[in-house]
This record gives structure tokens, sequence and C-alpha cells, in this order.
């Protein structure tokens, strides 16, 4: 399509809905028309993003009360709905991750958040009803997984926008506030289940043991219009970018790539991390420390470690990506045995703070992770085109860069996919522990050794001195 521009107003040229010229790297382009049009889309993007995360992990905050309000499942069962959502929100994001070469930004993003609506109204029919079996709970579980694949197509997205050198911060944006969404929801949702916010149309309380009331119906429906009103500025707001199309057959050559691989590996160690431990955090805080009500503290850690997460990319923008990666594992490494060490033992009850503040330390970590290895796949895989088409004419070095910006948005989605698998593993590692040995210190071990493999990985393939793909 043709751009117009508005010179009384000094406005850039206005695109429609699908852009056919798109040019992030020539900074010509990207003053004058580029970086209005990217910054919108990641505006938009944000709240997508946001509503998705919290659809996803809703199911952190309602098995703490389910029992409560007359439900009798056992807590292994409830660590299963704290990790159903996470093994299909995973899957899904294999698939998602290339919907956006093929659908289109614009289109995906407003169908898939739309998608949320589906959960999250049948979650608030479910709990009204004690006699709802746990088979439902375990479908509308899984159904919450379309909020976890929106992560990897949105990520895709936004790369597409953004010049390299400022990928890094604004993936970070995008990750950091979208994953606001999980802490957000673990903060109002205790609050609304309080309340008769919807009136009669939403439902009757639930009458608690103590005579007091509970609307559990409010951690589904408070985000309803909100999820609507997304959609419609998607649809409306966002843009189509031609030169990001792409078949499934051009994404598929990062099967073949060894860095898909490695930064799979290493991602599912850090978003991994996080969102596993945002699921797992309050059921696991009511198991070491019952006397502590989990919903007051359980928003705080997947809210420092979303809010740092910008923070990761844009250091990793000034010192390098690899280099933040491994330290940051380091950090890692000592936060798990921070927790350990006061966790409860026969011996005495542990300490509560000194374990919220362990985890505050590992949430951080998780964060800074997140956006540092995020910050790594672009440069990887434009450093591998640019020695690909070396000594090439500019027409293939230009075909080169394409490619480059294609095959690292794949990755990003895909990486995306294997790094959710965490929000399965950790959640059900942390109820296997627990009931083979009564506490979650062998799940936390396993955590250590697989953070060392990643040290490891990371120092050999991209930070010690004479690596193939330094980053």
């Amino acid at each position: 399509m043709s751009a117009t521009k508005n010179p009384a107003m000094g406005q850039p040229p206005r695109q429609g809905a699908v852009i056919q010229d798109w040019r992030p790297e020539d900074p010509h382009f990207w003053g004058s028309t580029g970086k209005a049009i990217a910054t919108r889309n990641l505006w938009i993007s944000i709240p997508a993003l946001f509503l998705a995360f919290a659809v996803w992990m809703v199911w952190s905050t309602v098995i703490v009360r389910l029992n409560a309000i007359g439900f009798t499942f056992s807590t292994d069962q409830l660590f299963w709905l704290a990790a159903l959502p996470g093994l299909s929100g995973a899957t899904l994001r294999i698939f998602y991750s290339f919907m956006v070469p093929i659908f289109g930004g614009r289109r995906w993003t407003a169908l898939s958040t739309a998608s949320l609506l589906a959960p999250a109204i049948w979650m608030g029919f479910a709990v009204q009803d004690p006699n709802t079996p746990y088979s439902i709970f375990v479908i509308i579980a899984l159904l919450c997984g379309f909020g976890g694949g929106n992560f990897a197509s949105s990520m895709s997205n936004i790369s597409f926008f953004y010049p390299k050198a400022q990928q890094g911060t604004a993936l970070g944006l995008n990750a950091g506030l979208g994953n606001l969404g999980v802490s957000a929801m673990q903060f109002l949702v205790p609050l609304v289940i309080g309340l008769g916010l919807f009136g009669a149309v939403g439902g009757q309380p639930q009458e608690l043991a103590d005579g007091s009331q509970l609307w559990l119906q409010n951690a589904g429906f408070v985000w309803v219009p909100l999820i609507a009103a997304v959609t419609v500025a998607a649809w409306f707001g966002m843009n189509d970018l031609a030169s990001a199309k792409a078949s499934f057959a051009e994404q598929a050559v990062i099967f073949t790539r060894k860095h898909n691989w490695l930064m799979c590996w290493l991602y599912l160690a850090t978003f991994g991390s996080f969102i596993g431990f945002a699921a797992a955090f309050p059921l696991l805080i009511k198991h070491s420390f019952p006397a502590v009500n989990a919903l007051q503290f359980a928003f705080l850690g997947p809210l420092v470690g979303a809010l740092v997460r910008p923070l990761g990319g844009w250091i990793a923008d000034k010192l390098g990506g690899a280099r933040v990666t491994l330290w940051n594992f380091v950090l890692m490494i000592a936060a798990v045995f921070g927790v350990i060490s006061f966790l409860p033992t026969q011996a005495d009850s542990g300490n509560f703070y000194g374990f919220l503040a362990m985890f505050m330390l590992l949430f951080v970590t998780t964060g800074i992770g997140n956006g540092s290895t995020f910050r790594m796949i672009p440069v990887i895989f434009r450093t591998l085109h640019e020695r690909l088409s070396a000594g090439q004419g500019a027409a293939e070095k230009e075909q080169a860069i394409k490619a480059a910006g294609k095959e690292s948005a794949a990755v990003l989605g895909f990486s995306s996919a294997i790094g959710a698998f965490g929000a399965f593993f950790i959640p059900k590692s942390f109820g296997s522990s627990i009931a083979l040995t009564g506490g979650p210190e062998v799940a936390l071990y396993v955590f250590v050794g697989y953070y060392v493999s990643c040290i490891l990985l990371t120092w050999w393939w991209y930070s010690r001195k004479g690596a193939e793909t330094p980053c």
C-alpha cells in the first residue's frame, strides 16, 4: 500500500493495516516512519500479552481456595491443576511460533487474544458448583494454555518491527510488562473474589466455614471485559508486515540449526524457571509455611521477575547477552541454595522471610536471564547469516539479513515454546518431591544441576575467548 504524508501536522506517513515497505535498519525510514508504527504495535501487544499471562497462570491462585469452598482435591491434584496450563501452553507455543509470518501479526494477535474468553468464562461458571468433577477443571486448566501460547507469537511479531540494536530493549519491554500479568493476577484475584463485583450477573457467593463469603468465579470473570477491549484494539490498531510473510517450510529451517536447540536449553532454564516458580509459588508457601497467608506474598515473585526482564535485555544490549547470561546462572544457583537453607526441617520450622528473600532473588535472576537470552538470539542468527553471505554481492547480503530476521523470529517463538514447559515441569517436580520425600528439596537440587549445565553451555558456545558464536 502507498503511504501518505501529513506535512502540516508533521506526522509520520500513514500506513494501512498491511505495511508493504518496512526497513527498520534504514536510519531515515526508522526515524521518519518506522519508530512511531513499531511503538504503537508494541504498546498494543503489551496489554494483550499481559492478559494472556494472567489467564494462563490464574489457576495458581484459584487452587489455593478451591477446597475452602467445598471441593475435596488432594495436594497432588491441586499441583496438577497448576501444572496443566503450562503443559498445554508450551505445546501450543510450538505452533504459535510460526503463525505470525503465515497469518500476520495484527490478525493473529486479535484472534489469539479473543481465545482467552473461553477458559475465563468457563472457569467462572465451573467453580460455582461444588459438584463440578475434577475432569472439568482439568479441561479448563488445559484451555488456559491459550494464554501461554500467545507469548511465542507476540515475541515473534515484535521482533520484526525493531532494528537489531533495539530488539533487546523492545523484546524485554514486551515480555517483561507482559509477564506482569502473572503478578497482577496474583495480586488482583484475592481482592476481587472477596467482592460481589458483577452483582446478580456474576452468580451467588460461596459460604466459607468461618461464615464469610467468597466469589471465586470472579477469578475468571474479571478478565472478560478487558480481553474484549484489547481484542478490538489489536484488530484496529496493529499492523501486518508484508516483509514478515513466510511459509512454515521457510521457517522450518530452524530445526536444522544447532543454535536453535542450544538456546531452547538456556531459555528453558530462565523463562521456564520464572513461569514454573510463579505457578508453584503460592502452593509451595502454603505447604512449607502453613501459618502464612500465601496469597499475600505470592504476587511478589512474578512482579520482580517481570519488572527486571527489560533490565536484563538492556544490560545485555550494553555488555553482551552471553556474559550476562552466564553470570546470571551463577546467581540462580546461589539463590536456590539460599531457598533450601531457609526451608523447614525436622530440626526447626524454617524461616519464612529468609525463604521469601531468597525466592525474590531467584525471581530477579530469572527475569534478567529471560531478557539476556532473548537478546542473544537475534545476534546469533545475524552473525550466522553474515558468515554465510560473506564475499557475496549487496543483494545477497540484503537477502541474508531478511533471512536472519525470519529465522531469529521463529527461534524466539520456538524457544519460548520449549521454555514454557517449565510451567509444567516445575510445579509437577515440587508435587512429586513432596509426595515422595515430604519436602521440595530434591526438586531444587535437580534445578541446580540443570543450571550448572547451562553455565557450561553458555561458556563453551558463546562466552569464552574463541567461542564459535560470541554474542
